[in-house]
């Protein structure tokens, strides 16, 4: 049996991915914040798969104190971990955060640090054991910034460079490192946002990760067409780029 721990587990696409990893015949460990929604994540699974063994840990990506000893805690509940997730995040309104350094501030500790130092330390932790699989959910938004949520695009940017580095790093060590680059997704993040035929179900997204576990993909855009839309968008010129409202 292979052990996984999906930090951000409440979220729509790690939710999903987890019941794909235990229908695998992983051992989970569920890592969320609100601990009520984690427990109904966990009941989902069972009910999927009820011979999959999984547990729930408390994690508040806001709690900088938390990062350092969660992948320690949640390795010694199996023994040992093969399968890292970090899939937590927020998407604030843009509108309501451009002017504000605090929330700024915030968004960039859950969306970008948190997110960096919960890789290192699974980089730290895998180097250590020999082996391993680190998936981080980054974003389209990543690819280019523009006026209706660069805070957050800025932020899955910083996530996204970082990982290429890591994954540099890790390269000779023989861990995969996977970056995933979803486009629009119907999850309870995106539920304020109109909805259109750009929209991907979580399940969709979840399918595309195991995918791109079992093909040795260093990055994946899900659904594949956005790879295609975030070229020409990254190829427009800067001088008109700017004058779009996007």
């Amino acid at each position: 049996m292979k052990n996984a721990l999906i930090i951000g587990s409440t979220s729509g696409i790690a939710h999903e991915t987890a019941k794909l990893l235990a229908e695998s015949g992983y051992n989970l460990v569920l890592a969320a914040r609100n601990q009520s929604r984690n427990e109904s994540v966990y009941m989902d699974i069972k009910t999927h798969c009820p011979n999959a063994e999984t547990n729930l840990i408390a994690f508040d990506a806001g709690d900088t104190s938390s990062y350092t000893g969660l992948i320690v805690e949640a390795a010694k509940i199996y023994g040992k971990l093969d399968l890292i997730m970090i899939a937590h995040g927020t998407l604030p309104n843009h509108d309501d955060i451009k002017n504000d350094i605090y929330r700024i501030s915030e968004e960039f500790t859950v969306n970008a640090l948190s997110v960096i130092s919960l890789a290192t330390s699974a980089a730290e932790y895998f180097e250590k054991v020999g082996s391993g699989t680190l998936i981080v959910i980054s974003s389209v938004a990543g690819d280019r910034g523009r006026q209706s949520n660069y805070v957050y695009g800025a932020a899955k940017a910083a996530v996204t460079t970082f990982m290429q580095g890591l994954r540099n790093r890790l390269y000779h060590s023989g861990i995969k490192c996977i970056t995933v680059k979803p486009g629009f997704v119907n999850t309870a993040m995106t539920a304020k946002l109109k909805k259109n035929f750009l929209f991907a179900e979580p399940e969709t997204i979840a399918a595309g990760i195991l995918k791109a576990v079992d093909n040795n993909k260093d990055v994946v855009y899900l659904p594949f067409f956005w790879k295609y839309i975030m070229m020409i968008i990254k190829n427009i010129p800067e001088s008109i780029f700017k004058k779009l409202k996007l």
